[in-house]
Order: C-alpha cells, then structure tokens, then sequence
C-alpha cells in the first residue's frame, strides 16, 4: 500500500502549489487529478490555429524583478520564475460606459489619479482623497494582518476577536472604519457621480459580487495591489504556470497523477489517514489538503455517517457563487482594427450595475455587464500573426441552465453568445465579421470539467459574511486542510500564496 506524508486532492491552483512547497521541504507527496492536464481553472484549450486561455485576466503580486512582489518571490523560491516569458501590461482596466464614453486606468497611482479627474474634473478633490484613503486603508491592512498572525497565527476566529477589541479603531482608524463595508457603502460616500463610481469599483467582477454586496476590503486590496505590483500576463497562459508547478513537483521527489480521482477519504478513529482513488487502490498518509470545495469534500469524500455535524451547521451560512457564460473568440485581425485599445474591458449599458446583476440568474445576457479581454494588445505573439483572441462573457449562476433540456441548452448557448457579440459590434464596429473561431463555455461547461457545484468559478459567494475575515477555513477532521478559492480570496495570485501558506503550516505541524 503506497505510503505518503501528504496527499493533494486536486490539481488547482491552491493544490500545486502546496504541493511544491512540500516536496521542496522533502516531505514525500502525492496529488491527484481527475482531469488530464493540471490546473483546474488554470488551463488553455487549443481550437483552428488559436490556444484560448480559459480564465486568468490579470495576474496580480508580481512586482519587477527590482522590486519583487510576494508571488515573483514565491516562484523564484519555486525555481520557476525564469520558465515563464512574462508580459507586464500598462493598464490596469478600461471601463466602456453608457453611451460610448470610454476611460482608461493606467497601472500607476498617479497617472490614474489623473485620468479620473480629466473624466470627472468636478471630483478632482474626491478622486485624490479616494486615493489616499485607499493607500491608508491598505498599510493599515497589512500592519494588521502582520500582528495578528504573530499573535493568534492568523486564523479567521482569532482575527475576528481581534478585530471586535476597543484598541482595535485607535491602532486601525481607517481600516476600522471601512473594513467591513460594501462597495458602494464607500463609493457613494467619496463620489456623487455614477460613471465615476463604475470607473472604480471595477474589480467586483473578479469577485462576483454586485458593488452592492462587494467587500471594500477587497476592491481596495485588488486596487492596490495590481497598481503597486503591476498587473501581468504570461505567453501560453496559466497552463505554463500549471505546468511549471506540476514539473517542480516532480523535480522534487513529489508525484502527479492524470485522469484519477479520488473517491473516498479514510478516516480512523475521526482522523484522515488515507484516501482511495477511482479504482479502489489506497493510499495511506499523514496528511491531506483538499483543494476542491469542502461541500464536495464531506459531501461526496467522505461516508453519510462519518460528515461531521460541526460541519454540516458551519457550511450552512454560505452559499454557492456564481459562474460565467464566456465566448472565446480568435479574430482574423488585429485588435486595433477593430478598436480594442486596451486588453481588460468592462462595459456597461446602464449605470446601475446592481440592478443589472440580478440578470446573471436569466439565461439571456442582454443587459449584464461584458467583460472582455484582449491580450494581443499588449504582445502581438499571444496569437498569430495579424490575428488576436478575445474572450468576453458575462457572469451567470447556474441554476437557471440546470434545468434545461438539451435541445434548450443548445439554444440558449447561442442566444446568449450571440447577444453578447452583437452588443460588443456597437462597441467594435466590424467585430462580427471578423470572427474566425468561437468556443462557447455556460456554467454547465464549468461544472463539467471543474467538478464545482454550481459550476462557480469563484468558490461560495465573497460578500461580506463569507470572506475577508470570514472565510470557511475552520477544519472539523484532524489532519484534513482546505487550499483553494473555495476558502480564500479568488485569484490566481492569492491562492498560488494561500497554497503556500497552507503547506507551511503543515510543515510545522509535522516537525
């Protein structure tokens, strides 16, 4: 019977990435994967002549090399930095609004401080106390969470105790102040002007939360971060990335396998001591890290009878997110002559983005926010020559795409995508006909090849009752952890990180 210090369920982000922290420390590991290719939501797909990346926008934490942000220092604690050819990109988002107008935000604070004002000059004086509010709030933040995981070692019941103290608004007033905010709460406190409140609130996307539910906690840490750090993107996609940790796993003694799953988690005496794959062969260990959702880890790894009611009661409080109906798209052309100028793009055809949220339950995508991408903008080589690939989609649950027949869920496939291409035509005059190749992903498609209830791409819902500081991360089986966007902030760079820290912590449990 194979013996193992640690097994990883799941080849994810959050997944590869403790495991490569734990081989490299000389623990003996093992992950295992149900797809063929590693990374989950990592990954890219070929179609006709163009390699489709299937979901990173912008990779965040990077930093230069002069000026290393946490993830280029973790990939070259990884040893995989210089594999990867990396694209720095300039902008950080542009926001199409209602009626053509269009604003740019540059990946530096003070050139977008300055296209704000020149877009909204009558809150020039809001704009740069945003800013500096923003600046505050996240140093603040940071000394925050430095002391409390020196003292309480960082887990989400402690850092709530701390947060509930009388010191706490003295040493903390601005993160006091708007740490457990939404969105809007804070944004129609700076600004009177709808457009300008779209032009700053764009990263709820990322999250999948309207402005109205979306933690401020978050939209200042992604705001921060991604201009401090700049944002990034990388030839050949995620999957590169995916790759290099699954290589590095390898070169450090540890194994991968493809296209097995595992079945059922051994637990004795209440303690997770093995697992069993697919086809019925054990595997012992110490340890194991789940990097699936843990309602899928109780709920389908584990026997009726040994759930742990804790369990049960404390997943309650959260609810499955969201996931997306996306159009991958190769063009026969350059962007510019289409007019992509920029390779982020929200756009939106009304002000009321919260309104326009409730329509991510509906099949249609009539009126939901588009979010496009455009990475030929920044590197001509992302696609070939004199061609570019453009993703856009909208967010959706998945509920409403459940319930159709397949005869209906063909329709309504390409209803949709045809929506969202005729609308990016008003954008993009010519768009259509230069449409080469079109992949259509639903949320069925997500729950398909992810395994994800719901087909959520961003874990349970991130409002704010169930992240920032209430994250799911309490275990209720010894030797069992979680490493994912199901118990993190969703991203690529937070949870290659999350993944890290994870594996730390076992590390000194096991030493």
């Amino acid at each position: 019977m194979p013996q193992y210090d640690v097994i990883v369920i799941g080849a994810g982000n959050g997944g590869l990435s403790a495991a490569v922290t734990l081989a490299q420390a000389g623990k003996k590991v093992a992950v295992f994967e149900r797809h063929n290719i590693p990374g989950g939501c990592g990954t890219s797909f070929c179609r006709g002549r163009f390699e489709f990346e299937v979901a990173l926008h912008q990779l965040s934490s990077m930093g230069t090399p002069e000026k290393p942000g946490p993830l280029r220092t973790l990939f070259d604690e990884y040893g995989i930095t210089d594999k990867i050819d990396w694209i720095e990109i300039e902008s950080l988002y542009k926001i199409n609004l209602p009626g053509g107008k269009g604003v740019a935000l540059p990946a530096d604070r003070m050139k977008a401080e300055a296209a704000l004002i020149k877009a909204f000059p009558q809150e020039k004086e809001a704009i740069k106390s945003y800013y500096e509010m923003v600046w505050k709030f996240n140093e603040e933040t940071v000394a925050f969470i430095e002391k409390s995981a020196k003292s309480s070692g960082g887990e989400p019941p402690a850092l709530k105790k701390l947060i509930m103290k009388a010191g706490f608004p003295k040493l903390y007033p601005t993160l006091a102040k708007y740490g457990v905010k939404s969105t809007d709460d804070v944004l129609n406190e700076f600004f009177k002007s709808k457009e300008l409140q779209l032009c700053l609130s764009a990263y709820w996307c990322f999250m999948g939360m309207p402005p109205s539910r979306f933690p401020f906690t978050i939209l200042a840490r992604c705001t921060y971060i991604y201009t401090e750090d700049k944002p990034y993107y990388l030839r050949g996609g995620s999957q590169v990335i995916s790759q290099a940790l699954t290589e590095a796993i390898k070169k450090a003694g540890g194994s991968v396998f493809f296209n097995l799953g595992i079945k059922k988690i051994i637990l004795e005496k209440g303690k997770a001591v093995g697992v069993i794959d697919e086809n019925g062969e054990t595997y012992r260990c110490k340890k194991i890290i789940s990097n699936i959702s843990p309602t899928a880890t109780y709920a389908n790894l584990l026997d009726e009878k040994d759930i742990p009611a804790a369990a049960r009661d404390y997943l309650k409080a959260y609810t499955v997110g969201i996931s997306a109906l996306t159009c991958f798209i190769g063009l026969d052309c350059p962007p510019e002559k289409i007019g992509f100028t920029d390779s982020f793009n929200l756009t939106y055809d009304s002000l009321d983005a919260n309104r326009d949220f409730m329509n991510s339950y509906e099949l249609d995508t009539s009126i939901d926010p588009i979010v496009s991408t455009c990475y030929t903008v920044d590197d001509p080589e992302v696609s070939p020559k004199g061609t570019s690939i453009v993703t856009a989609g909208t967010l959706k649950y998945g509920t409403a795409w459940e319930k159709l027949s397949p005869e209906q869920y063909y329709k309504a496939k390409y209803d949709a995508a045809n929506t969202i291409v005729e609308r990016l035509e008003k954008r993009y005059p010519g768009f259509r006909s230069h449409i080469e190749e079109m992949e259509i992903a639903t949320p069925i498609t997500h729950m398909r090849y992810l395994n994800h209830p719901g087909g959520a791409i961003y874990g349970y819902e991130q409002d704010l009752k169930s992240s920032v500081f209430f994250f799911p991360r309490d275990t209720f089986i010894p030797n069992l952890d979680f490493a994912s966007g199901w118990v993190n902030t969703c991203g690529f760079g937070p949870n290659y990180m999350y993944g890290n820290t994870v594996a730390k912590k076992i590390l000194k449990e096991m030493d």
